[in-house]
């Protein structure tokens, strides 16, 4: 069977290597993974999650209805943390997840990307996704690399007409150096054709899968054990001593005292 990770992985180093955009990347501090996604849905191919960001004051979320405007689940107070990850001794700064089959059936054909490869092979969509994940790494592992715009100011998304461009034209120069196409001629094959001509397909995941470090757990609203409207029938006379409270009437009668 195919290691699809690995070789994603082993593809990473190559174009690391021969391309002086991404030579700060230290691979050993990236870990890539699987996470399952159908290829007739909607969705992203791939994303790269940061585990450097630092932790955020104490955060409150409610969710509300958007017709009634009743409150439906809430989250617990929380404090946004990245998960500490390591192999080995190595503290993980960056997760990459590929999302299979998905990822594995994209193509050219079917994207606007073939704007920016104009008479290229449809695999190229793939080779592509994989840079422009690497591409998201910071220089600084500060986080999500920030967008230029073109006038050098900074955008607060982190895709943008320049980022696509500069990617493409990573793409074609790792190609241009003519690396051994042993490295990524997998991309070529479909999901279907990798389990014909590999007899199935793996990649490495969390053992809690589908979930993986970055999710967030979201519990629901707990119901008021408290009512919200009072009356007399809710008033009653105690006799109070020095060790207890004893009740002496009934609802209602607050006010024969």
């Amino acid at each position: 069977m195919i290691n699809y990770t690995e070789r994603i992985a082993l593809l990473m180093q190559d174009i690391v290597a021969r391309t002086p955009a991404l030579s700060f990347i230290n691979l050993a501090e990236v870990l890539v993974f699987g996470r399952f996604g159908r290829a007739d849905a909607d969705g992203a191919f791939a994303t790269c999650h940061c585990l450097t960001l630092p932790e955020s004051e104490p955060g409150y979320y409610f969710w509300r209805d958007r017709h009634t405007g009743e409150l439906t689940r809430r989250s617990e107070w929380f404090i946004t943390k990245t998960p500490i990850v390591r192999i080995g001794c190595t503290r993980i700064k960056y997760l990459i997840s590929f999302v299979l089959p998905r990822f594995c059936d994209q193509s050219l054909t079917r994207s606007w990307k073939k704007e920016l490869y104009p008479d290229a092979e449809p695999w190229f969509a793939k080779l592509d996704t994989i840079v422009h994940e690497l591409y998201h790494i910071d220089p600084d592992a500060s986080g999500i690399r920030r967008i230029a715009r073109a006038d050098g100011s900074h955008s607060p998304r982190s895709h943008g007409p320049l980022f696509y461009e500069q990617v493409a034209s990573m793409v074609r120069g790792y190609l241009d150096s003519s690396p051994d196409a042993g490295m990524y001629d997998f991309l070529a094959t479909d999901f279907d054709g990798l389990h014909r001509r590999f007899r199935g397909v793996v990649a490495t995941t969390f053992r809690n899968f589908p979930s993986f470090p970055p999710a967030v757990k979201i519990e629901p609203m707990k119901p008021l054990t408290q009512p919200a409207l009072y009356t007399e029938d809710d008033l009653h006379i105690r006799e109070f001593t020095d060790g207890s409270a004893r009740r002496l009437t009934r609802k209602g009668q607050h006010r024969a005292a």
